[in-house]
């Protein structure tokens, strides 16, 4: 793992770097983005970093510097052997008061590269009894403020899944705690809107556009019930790719099915093509 903060490599990841004051500890206010790496490369890192500034944008923390985000990736990926990797940045608006109005110290901004595990190819998932506020403000956001996804993920861990999946407050299928979700019904490929709530993951969206010539897909809002009649489910996410589901709750699942083995296999083959598309 090698860590940098503010243009600084440090010399260990352990090494004390944040000020306790930093307002992404205190109350969690900050944006972040993950973003795999293959072979020593980052892949789709520009859409990373356009989300990571819509974010930070509707978050209202000030606009990041991108190019000093792309040298902190470079420092922190450059000399490490990586053939799967991810790179986590986080920008939080700064140091501020032990409380929630921010300071006006400026941006922190930490860039951290580890190697990490390949995914399986499949996986299993738990349906939770709490759901995701469309229409709260942080909707479609990708913030630090995590702990209910970390409670949420905690729980599906105990039914011996990997992912966490919620519904809206309005019943309808939205998304994984760090996914989102795909199904099929009646052999057509479906995945919740953006109105659902549901973050505009950067796999989703290369699903959708990579997919579309051979794969019937559509996004549409359905009841979280809908997993109990699919023929098949994936996840999509960002050290994910495309990972087939083998059990909903209680439900088990063939996989990866048919539409998700080629799914998967026009992914993989596209990611080769572009690995920064």
């Amino acid at each position: 793992m090698r860590a940098w903060i503010n243009g600084r490599t440090l010399e260990s990841p352990d090494q004390p770097a944040l000020r306790v004051l930093d307002h992404g500890l205190v109350v969690g206010d900050g944006v972040f983005e993950t973003v795999k790496v293959v072979d020593g490369q980052p892949f789709a890192l520009t859409r990373h970093l356009e989300r990571l500034a819509r974010s930070a944008a509707g978050l209202g923390i000030g606009e990041p510097d991108l190019d000093l985000v792309r040298a902190g990736v470079e420092a922190t990926v450059e000399g490490q052997e990586l053939p799967f990797g991810r790179i986590r940045i986080t920008i939080t608006s700064g140091p501020g008061p032990l409380g929630s109005p921010r300071g006006n110290q400026g941006q922190t901004l930490v860039v951290v590269t580890e190697p990490a595990a390949r995914p399986e190819s499949t996986t299993a998932i738990a349906t939770v009894p709490w759901v995701r506020n469309e229409r709260g403000a942080l909707s479609g956001l990708k913030t630090t403020s995590y702990a209910e996804n970390a409670l949420m993920v905690e729980y599906a861990l105990r039914q011996g899944a990997s992912e966490a999946v919620m519904a809206n407050t309005a019943g309808l299928l939205c998304e994984g705690t760090g996914s989102c979700i795909f199904y099929v019904l009646d052999g057509q490929l479906v995945t919740p809107t953006l109105e659902s709530g549901c973050l505009a993951g950067v796999t989703r969206a290369l699903v959708l556009e990579w997919c579309r010539d051979e794969i019937d897909v559509v996004e549409r809002d359905e009841p979280i019930e809908v997993l109990q009649r699919a023929e098949e489910i994936f996840l999509a996410g960002t050290t994910r790719d495309v990972q087939g589901i083998h059990r909903v709750d209680d439900r088990p699942l063939a996989a990866p099915g048919p539409v998700t083995s080629l799914a998967a296999s026009i992914f993989a083959q596209r990611s080769k093509e572009q690995v920064d598309p």
